[in-house]
């Protein structure tokens, strides 16, 4: 009997027969454990568990509580749909069926037939009853020509395209059921795991992308292993929808969008813009108290700019179109990124190592075209402001610099009220070298220094291949809200490369010029992203400090007008923000109104408040605090900041 090798996460390795599979070694630990098996992870790849394992291997053993374990069971789910759809429309035609962050969709062509939301029972009742039936995924090589040959016999032009992509030898089929598809995997072992199915949505979405082909019908769905949690994330769902900051941010009237300006481009209105300045001049103070040095560039830059810092080979196609000026062969572009206008600040002088670390931080107005049917509210957008900082710095201070960073991550998302996160470590995808630039030893140096700086720090920490930026590996922060939803915050980004490719250079101790490394780093990550989802984590009650208004004065009638803008006038010099609500209103009516604008105080004026020189206090959430002097509201108040 051949044995191979089975290294497990923690480091403990054990010897099973050649061509074990992740399943059989799951029943080797625990029957318990085999049961919520949805894949395995060989060597850092993604593998049915089922699939026998024929050479010494890491393992790591994928449940619904592993991201990949969920990705598996969604791709899965899709070819249950799929099979659904075929049983109930002969003559379907398959696009793609991707997993997504939240569930799955299926690119579908259903010739003359419309689907519409009303289609919906019937697709989940026969998922659901094909799922019943313990239907095995099963995973099948296939040559190039038997693979277009079915796909003709079944007429479906969408897969045999496909395949014209694809290489003689690379080519798997999935069956389960009555329905096969082409499919690289991996899949769960079964259909009995998926217990609980929805439909979602429908969309139109162009075949590849690409507006001049046909529109096909784009079904997003979501599966569950257990009815609960289907019927805990409709709920959660449904909480979504009250706090969507793009109808609070109408509501609350802190940002607009305008077709005559353009789609994708937002505008502050005067609360957005208060609360946006709170936080952008929160975020200087701390830079300031770390060494900060604060710049401004242009919106725009020479294309040879973008050229020199790859930004134009990677964000040129996603880009508005050159500006072509007045001079003959000279282009502009709106700038991708800001770090290449802070690489030409540095190279505006001979720099010493005295002079590292270079701390230089803007908020900066960046573009980037996206496609239409991406936008969404302030968190897609075609132009946005990142809270962007760059340090340069010796490879002697690049760990240190890094803490120095975190130690700052740290501190915006706890003011933010974020106070657990998982920080993932982003590198490269050893498989696609030609997404990123520079040299391996690069890479290899600045990999090293942000895993190390991670360990050194405590950091709970989760290790994505492929999700490095083009230029170097990131530690990305990865939040949960209010509702449970997960959100990437902040980014720091160790990078070689750009000043390599801007031949920026500092005189060491030794009297020699040398390459300084450059730290990218951005709390906030982008100003329009960070708001949309402080807005719902919050549902529109901000935090006291940051609220655009933090006090509503009701006066039950007009008489007391006066005395309400006296108040006004003294808690303004102690710089407590609000307003006079002086309509012709009831003064239920002003009440229920303050507290659907989110307003965190009330302050209600009547006879006996102008009598006692008082006012009396209702903060939201909290009830009636009693009648207060000027002087004590304010003190209450600073005690709550």
């Amino acid at each position: 009997m051949q044995t191979i090798n089975i290294t497990f996460p923690d480091g403990n390795v054990r010897q099973y027969e050649k061509g074990v599979t992740a399943m059989q070694i799951a029943e080797s630990i625990s029957q318990g454990l085999a049961r919520n098996v949805l894949s395995a992870k060989i060597n850092g790849e993604v593998w049915d568990a089922s699939r026998s394992i024929e050479d010494n291997a890491t393992l790591q053993l994928l449940t619904w509580d592993d991201k990949e374990g969920k990705s598996t069971f969604w791709h899965s789910s899709a070819h249950l749909m799929a099979e659904a759809l075929e049983a109930l429309y002969p003559g379907i035609k398959f696009g793609i069926g991707p997993p997504v962050d939240n569930g799955f969709y299926y690119d579908v062509d259903t010739g003359d037939r419309q689907l519409s939301t009303n289609d919906f029972a019937a697709i989940e009742a026969k998922m659901t009853e094909l799922a019943r039936a313990k239907s095995d995924y099963k995973r099948r090589d296939v040559p190039k020509d038997e693979a277009i040959r079915y796909f003709e016999e079944k007429g479906d032009e969408y897969k045999i395209e496909l395949l014209q992509d694809l290489a003689d030898g690379s080519i798997t089929f999935y069956e389960q059921g009555n329905f096969t598809d082409l499919c690289k995997g991996p899949h769960i072992p079964n259909t009995e795991k998926i217990k609980a199915v929805k439909l979602l949505a429908l969309a139109g979405a162009y075949w590849r992308g690409d507006e001049t082909r046909k529109q096909m019908t784009r079904i997003y769905a979501i599966t569950f292993p257990k009815q609960k949690e289907l019927e805990d994330y409709l709920h959660m769902l449904e909480e979504a929808k009250k706090r969507d900051h793009r109808k609070l941010g109408q509501e609350l009237e802190l940002f607009m969008f305008s077709e005559r300006v353009g789609a994708g481009l937002p505008i502050w209105l005067p609360k957005g813009t208060q609360l946006r300045e709170r936080l952008m001049n929160f975020l200087r103070e701390e830079q300031e108290k770390r060494g900060y040095k604060m710049v401004i560039t242009p919106h725009i830059g020479k294309k040879d700019l973008y050229v020199t810092s790859g930004h134009y080979e990677k964000y040129g196609s996603d880009s508005f179109q050159p500006i072509q000026t007045p001079r003959e062969g000279e282009t502009f572009l709106l700038k991708p990124m800001n770090c290449p206008h802070h690489c030409e600040i540095y190279a505006f002088k001979p720099r010493s190592y005295k002079e590292l670390p270079l701390r230089l931080a803007e908020f900066g107005t960046v573009y980037r075209y996206e496609q239409s049917g991406e936008l969404h509210g302030l968190s897609r957008v075609r132009g946005f402001t990142q809270d962007d900082a760059h340090i340069f710095c010796t490879p002697e201070q690049v760990k240190e610099e890094f803490l120095n960073v975190l130690d700052l991550t740290r501190t915006v998302l706890s003011k933010m009220g974020f106070e657990k996160f998982t920080a993932q470590i982003s590198l490269r995808d050893p498989e696609n070298p030609g997404k990123y630039i520079g040299s391996d030893e690069n890479w290899n140096n600045a990999e090293n220094a942000i895993i190390e700086a991670a360990k050194e720090a405590e950091l709970e920490t989760v290790t994505e291949l492929g999700e490095a930026a083009f230029y170097g590996p990131k530690l990305d922060f990865m939040i949960k809200d209010a509702i449970g939803r997960s959100w990437q915050l902040g980014t720091i980004q160790v990078d070689y490369n750009l000043p390599d490719r801007f031949k920026l250079e500092y005189i060491g101790s030794d009297n020699q010029a040398h390459r300084p490394v450059m730290i990218h780093r951005a709390p906030f990550g982008s100003m329009e992203r960070f708001i949309s989802i402080l807005i719902e984590n919050t549902a529109g009650k901000f935090p006291l400090w940051l609220a655009p208004e933090q006090y509503a004065l009701l006066p039950i009638s007009d008489k007391f007008h006066d005395y309400c803008r006296e108040v006004e006038e003294k808690l303004a010099l102690h710089d407590i923000r609000g307003f006079v609500d002086d309509r012709n209103e009831t003064i239920g009516r002003k009440i229920r109104d303050t507290e659907l604008k989110r307003i965190p105080i009330m302050l209600i004026v009547g006879e006996k408040e102008v009598e006692t020189g008082t006012v009396s206090v209702r903060r939201q959430g909290d009830g009636d605090k009693g009648a207060m002097s000027v002087e004590d509201f304010t003190s209450y108040f600073k005690g709550l900041l």
